[in-house]
């Protein structure tokens, strides 16, 4: 009986994902998230993984760069995603394909912050390293939960009926990366700029995410007053 109390202290304390577990209420019944409840979850996970993606990015930047910021054409590996160029662009996109756009995003990123994650600790550098591979380890995991409380909420519409049944999901979103950005990383080709290219991608990926997220909530539930 003592650890049938302890468990269930301890579940009570477990703190709600970005998923669809249930809300509690003390001296009420558990009920399944609402779909608003969905969206707020990954709406500030977004937030979270945007605000340390662009600190990481900051601080890499003047470790690196201290001078002036590091100007060149970026390499972005999600290039080939076509996203709404602006909010109203957004807007206008159907829910299908707005969550599409979302799921293809979060899924390109997976493998690429853990090779990130990887490289950064054989990196020489290992007084700015220690603490940049770390952010880069949290990135990747937020950004797994992330897809999966997304792809959570487009389940949610569908039993709703708000979209169609027609929506694709990638049964593997790792291979959304190019494997030349997989390779290069497991051979350790890339360096300082390489990884601050990434970060830069990433920052603005993630930014994307979040926008597209708070729209895909406003245009699904207009009655929120967005």
């Amino acid at each position: 009986m003592v650890w049938v109390a302890v468990l269930a202290l301890v579940y009570l304390d477990f703190p709600i994902r970005v998923g669809t577990a249930a809300i509690c209420a003390h001296g009420q019944e558990c009920h399944a998230p609402s779909l608003a409840d969905l969206f707020d979850r990954v709406i500030q996970q977004s937030s979270r993984v945007h605000g340390i993606s662009s600190e990481l990015h900051s601080d890499y930047e003047q470790y690196f760069f201290p001078s002036k910021n590091h100007i060149g054409k970026r390499k972005c590996h999600t290039y080939s995603i076509l996203t709404p160029a602006d909010k109203e662009n957004a807007q206008r996109l159907g829910r299908e394909e707005l969550t599409e756009v979302i799921l293809r995003l979060l899924g390109a990123w997976g493998d690429p912050l853990s090779q990130l994650h990887r490289s950064m600790t054989q990196d020489q550098n290992q007084d700015f390293n220690h603490y940049s591979s770390n952010k880069a380890l949290e990135m990747s995991d937020m950004v797994h939960e992330l897809r999966s409380g997304v792809t959570k909420v487009a389940e949610k519409m569908k039993l709703l009926g708000v979209i169609s049944n027609a929506l694709g999901y990638m049964s593997s979103p790792e291979s959304l990366a190019p494997s030349s950005v997989s390779s290069s990383y497991e051979r350790g080709d890339f360096n300082s700029i390489d990884h601050h290219d990434l970060l830069y991608c990433f920052r603005r990926d993630s930014n994307k995410v979040k926008n597209y997220l708070r729209i895909l909530k406003c245009t699904t539930l207009p009655e929120l007053d967005c």
